[in-house]
């Protein structure tokens, strides 16, 4: 008799995506030497890099970590990790960040340490973090655990980390982008490879949250129910428990498989869009690299708008900082010119108009 089917089909999506990253070493050592190295995506710039690292070093077997909260999407993904990487020659380990928001938390993420060690995992980490205010509680808890994930990766020597992101997570994200008036980058969600060579890969965006919390109930994994998943102080918080729910009375069923559906349309929409805009940004700037108003006037809205954005990023504009509504000010320099003055961009970054030239630098 097999696993039960929710157990099965953990199993089955991790078995997934560790081929995936076997196949990305693989290739990587003629992806570092050939030609198109040095050119691509950042992800394939970044697997070019951890290639050549790996060249010369002894060659050990790759290591995979999972991030775990000890909740049960993540401790459901510790599970089939521990069970389908040394079927395929992989170490895995773990790592559980303290974010130090909640009274006993150091002692709950050496207990969630505990619990990975004792499904197999080696190495595993427990780490402690401060969390900032930029940003918001949400997002400056997020960006303390990424930091913290990459420092464990580069510590370790690790070749991924898997995230527990279920489709439920997914259509949340996809919801607040909408909520925000995102473009479709921002509506399409979760990425399932994403971070500096492909890094961070997320395993379950095909899978509910109910299938990883019963894979957890019949192998009798504790799980540690989070109390800010539930606090209504958090806006993920208050659309997980009632502005789902108010859709899916309101629409019926399938909600979340369309929301999920609907990021994955719009992430391969935005990634045609994004690769217009890097093919076509050498072509609207002059011979000292500034931007040329006449040359952007002519390309499509949503090209143009991404290469504005981009080049306020590379100014130095904080990339979660910069909205939609920047960029349509910095937008109406060329489409709308009236004599504007500058328009200042988050992170002390300006844009003006300059003798038919776009300036975008630091003020």
């Amino acid at each position: 008799m097999g696993p039960h089917p929710a157990v099965a089909a953990i199993r089955l999506a991790v078995r997934r995506v560790l081929h995936d990253i076997l196949n990305d070493l693989s290739s990587e050592p003629s992806a570092a030497s050939g030609p198109s190295a040095a050119s691509g995506s950042p992800a394939a710039s970044g697997r070019a890099v951890v290639a050549e690292q790996r060249s010369r070093e002894p060659r050990t077997a790759p290591l995979v970590l999972v991030a775990c909260s000890g909740g049960a999407d993540s401790m459901a993904l510790a599970s089939a990790l521990a069970f389908e990487a040394p079927k395929l020659g992989i170490r895995a380990g773990g790592v559980t960040v303290d974010h130090g928001l909640q009274p006993g938390s150091d002692l709950r993420a050496e207990e969630v340490a505990l619990r990975l060690r004792e499904l197999g995992l080696d190495p595993v980490d427990s780490v402690a973090v401060t969390v900032g205010r930029e940003g918001g509680p949400e997002a400056a808890a997020r960006d303390a655990r990424y930091a913290a994930l990459d420092a464990a990766a580069a510590r370790h020597g690790a070749d991924a980390i898997l995230l527990g992101h279920t489709r439920d997570d997914q259509a949340e994200t996809v919801l607040l982008g909408l909520a925000r008036g995102s473009g479709i980058r921002s509506l399409s969600g979760m990425a399932a490879v994403s971070g500096a060579g492909g890094r961070y890969r997320r395993p379950f965006l095909q899978l509910d949250r109910q299938t990883a919390r019963k894979a957890c109930m019949v192998q009798s994994l504790p799980v540690w129910d989070d109390p800010h998943n539930a606090d209504p102080a958090y806006t993920r918080s208050r659309l997980r428990h009632e502005g789902l729910p108010a859709l899916e009375k309101a629409l019926g069923k399938g909600v979340v498989e369309a929301l999920a559906r609907t990021a994955q349309l719009s992430r391969d929409d935005a990634d045609a869009l994004d690769t217009w805009a890097r093919q076509a940004e050498a072509s609207v700037r002059d011979a000292a690299g500034l931007l040329e108003c006449a040359k952007l006037y002519a390309l499509p809205p949503a090209v143009r708008r991404r290469i504005l954005r981009q080049a306020a990023i590379e100014a130095g504009a904080p990339a979660g900082s910069l909205f939609a509504r920047h960029i349509e000010e910095v937008d109406r320099l060329i489409t709308g010119w009236r004599g504007q003055g500058v328009i200042n961009l988050p992170g002390k970054v300006v844009a003006q108009r300059q003798g038919g030239r776009l300036v975008i630098r630091q003020g």
